[in-house]
């Protein structure tokens, strides 16, 4: 059983999925010194990460993302922290993406609304 599991559904179809997927990976690498390698499927994409004491998937679909992670006996002492930490990555890009979809529909909008 994982230590930490996250799922989080979406409205964002595959191919935005694994783009925000990708900078997940990216800021894990950089932030937190993750090795992140992705595997590309027709329906699902799997990001693995690992790095000592913390290995992983995130499972890319095109309505959820799915996060599992194992902690060592060590860092099992900061699960919450861990936690949070994911949680505030990944929700961020997720609400980032929200904020940028809405904004074209917001503009379209208030253009219909001048004319």
């Amino acid at each position: 059983m994982p230590d930490i599991a996250l799922h989080r559904p979406h409205q964002l179809g595959l191919k935005r999925a694994r783009e925000i997927a990708w900078k997940w990976a990216e800021d894990a690498e950089a932030k937190f010194g993750m090795e992140c390698t992705v595997e590309e499927g027709d329906d699902e994409d799997v990001v693995h990460f690992t790095r000592s004491g913390v290995n992983g998937t995130l499972l890319v679909r095109s309505d959820a993302f799915e996060l599992a992670a194992k902690l060592s006996f060590l860092l099992g002492a900061f699960q919450k922290t861990i936690e949070g930490e994911i949680e505030k990555n990944l929700d961020g890009l997720l609400a980032a993406e929200h904020k940028r979809a809405k904004a074209p529909a917001a503009a379209k909008k208030a253009a219909r609304k001048k004319t």
